[in-house]
Formats: C-alpha cells, structure tokens, sequence
C-alpha cells in the first residue's frame, strides 16, 4: 500500500523530478572537474533559472513564483545536495542568503536592478556579514559606511563569503550608527564598485564554491542603494538566519542519506572473508544507526518547514534541527567511510568529498554551539 505524504503536493513531486534531473544531468557528471577549477561555470546559473530554481519566495514581477514555499525550498535543497557536492549547492544558491534582504526591504528600482537579473540567472548576489574580528556576534560587525552628502563611502573588510569572487551584486552589513545592533544597516554593493577587492580563500571542503574574502577602501555607493531604513539591518540579517539554517539542515540530512546510499552499494558488492560486506552483522547494524538518525531529521525537517507555511516562527526549533541535522551528518559520512575503508579516503568518492564539508555545514549558518545558545535563550532556560 502507497501511503501519501500530508507534506508534498503533486506539484512538489513534479518539481522535485525536475530537480532530480537538473541534477543528474547538469551537475554530477561535472563534480570532479568543478571541483578541481574551485568554482562552477556561469552557464549553470542560467540553466537552473530555466527550471525555476531560483524563484522561491520572490515576486512573480521579478521572475519569482511568488509567496514563499519552505516545503517546496527543502525539495530543492535535498535534491541538489544528493548529487554529492556541497560545494556545488552553495555556490549554485547562494541568491538565497544575498537576495531575500533585497526582496523583504528593497526599493522598486533596486529590486528590478538586482532580483531580475538574478532570477534570470544572469547575476549571482552573495551575502556578506561575516568579518575576520568574528562571525556570529552580528552586533559587533566593524565595516563602516559614513554619509557623504548622498553617497555612503564604505570601509572596511568581510570574510568567509559564500560567491564572493564572482558575486555580482553584494548585500553587506554596515555601521552606519552607534555601537551595538542599532548601529547596523545593510547596503547593496554592486561588485564592480572602485575600492572593492577580493581573495580567494583556500578551503578544506567546498571547493567548487567559490569563497572570498572582501576588502572595501573608501568604496562610493549611492545612498539610494540602501536597504531598508538605516540602523535596520540587524532584524533583517537575523530574520534571514531561520531560512538559511532550515536549508543548512535539509542539505545536511540528504547529504547524510548520499553517504549512507554510496556506503551500502559498495557492501553489497564487496566480499570480505566469502561473503558480502553488508552479510556481516556489524555493518548492517551501521547502517540501521544511520537510517534511524537520517529519517528522525527528515521527519522533523518536514514538520518545521511545514509550520513555515502555516505562518509559525519556530526559532528555537529551527536552531536545534540545524544541530541535529549536523550531528547526523558527521555520523553518517563517519561511518560510510568506515564501510567504504580505503576507498573512502580516494578523491572523486561522494564519501571522501562530504566528509571533507562536514566541518563547513556544522558552523555555517550559525555553530552548534550558538545554535544550543540561541535555543536555550529561546526557551527561556
């Protein structure tokens, strides 16, 4: 008997088949090679635009599908990250952490400058709040941008970001005001700007995504190109954390269940000691631990996403799935490698390469430990 799911509609199925074919066709043939080059081709952002990957929760006038769906945002998300990569998944999405500020408090102009061409897959945005003095005390970011008559002039340096090299539109966090949140705004930054810098870091994982860090010297922008009002870009920053965490943790469970399926294809075509690998006991065991844990994170994804589409706000939550979801992670791409044995620990295996991103999914987004943080205070403990 097939028993339904209450969480996808037959349009979430038929979307996820067009992602699930996006991804065979278009990304895992070419991992290795992107891989090696640090960075994926411009031409796959106007691909996935065709498809529709990029309109979750933005207006239909600017190439959206309109209202937000987190239900239909995890589909695309778990079916991306099945292909294997990472990397590949940040690079590709990263107008999901750049854009939203842009859609929520952005001028009519500056939405049609920046979220058509994006949606288009013609620019890439990136976000950029994180700085070397720190990533997760938001309140205490040190670049500055000071008013000069109708221009900001921006100064100062942002780290670890995501798209950073080839990021066309740039949204960055600024101090326009006193200390603390209340001296935060948020600006558009074209990345052709005079004075705007970058440098590739070097990572252990994600490597075809490209990562940055980004230097403003006495960089001009318009005032026009603000964000919202000014000293608003703190609730806006924390208000695109429960999005870019929720996905964080969808990527992180598939990426679970993409060990978990190349582990199990290798035992049941390995022989060790006359028999299959996977008719030995202790592995079958690994394998249920690792199929408990994936399906305790599916089930409790879905049920959060859905609360989003009800209008729920579950903060606390949200925070302790990202920690779970993490947690199953690193199991599961541990103990695929165990399995795999040798072959695990050879490039070009899904194993080796997500063990390598685990460390990344785990602080990204905001730390386990913050996360524990940030769902005790959420709690009231």
């Amino acid at each position: 008997m097939t028993i339904s799911s209450p969480f996808y509609s037959e349009d979430h199925e038929a979307f996820r088949s067009v992602v699930q074919q996006f991804a065979k066709n278009e990304i895992v043939p070419n991992i290795q090679e992107w891989e090696q080059a640090g960075e994926v081709p411009r031409g796959l952002y106007k691909k996935a635009a065709s498809v529709g990957l990029f309109g979750d929760g933005f207006e239909e006038a600017y190439g959206g599908h309109g209202q937000r769906d987190a239900i239909l945002r995890m589909v695309i998300m778990q079916e991306l990250a099945m292909a294997g990569s990472g990397g590949v998944v940040a690079s590709m999405l990263s107008n999901y952490i750049g854009l939203p500020p842009i859609q929520r408090a952005g001028s009519d102009e500056m939405k049609t400058q920046v979220l058509t061409p994006c949606l288009a897959g013609d620019a890439v945005a990136a976000l950029a709040i994180t700085e070397p003095s720190g990533g997760s005390d938001v309140a205490r970011i040190q670049t500055v941008a000071r008013r000069d008559g109708g221009e900001f002039i921006v100064n100062g340096q942002k780290t670890f970001i995501t798209s950073g090299m080839h990021a066309d539109f740039l949204t960055v966090a600024v101090r326009t005001g006193e200390e603390g949140a209340r001296g935060i705004s948020l600006l558009l930054i074209e990345g052709d700007r005079k004075g705007v810098e970058r440098t590739r870091l070097d990572k252990m994982g994600w490597l075809s995504s490209d990562t940055a860090t980004l230097y403003f010297d006495e960089v001009r922008v318009p005032a026009e190109n603000l964000i919202g009002e000014e000293g608003t870009g703190f609730a806006s920053i924390v208000n695109n954390f429960n999005a870019e965490r929720i996905d964080m943790a969808a990527q992180s469970i598939a990426f679970s269940r993409a060990c978990y399926q190349e582990a199990l294809e290798w035992s049941q075509e390995r022989e060790t000691f006359g028999k299959r690998l996977a008719d030995h006991q202790v592995i079958r065991h690994k394998f249920i631990e690792m199929d408990r844990k994936i399906n305790a994170a599916q089930a409790w994804c879905e049920l959060l996403a859905w609360r989003l589409n009800q209008g729920d706000d579950p903060v606390a939550e949200i925070a302790e799935l990202k920690v779970q979801a993490t947690t199953t992670f690193e199991f599961c791409a541990r103990e695929a490698a165990q399995i795999l044995g040798g072959a695990s620990y050879l490039k070009g295996s899904v194993t080796e390469r997500l063990y390598r991103e685990v460390r990344v999914q785990a602080i990204g987004g905001g730390s386990e430990e913050i996360m524990r943080d940030l769902a005790s205070r959420q709690l009231g403990i």
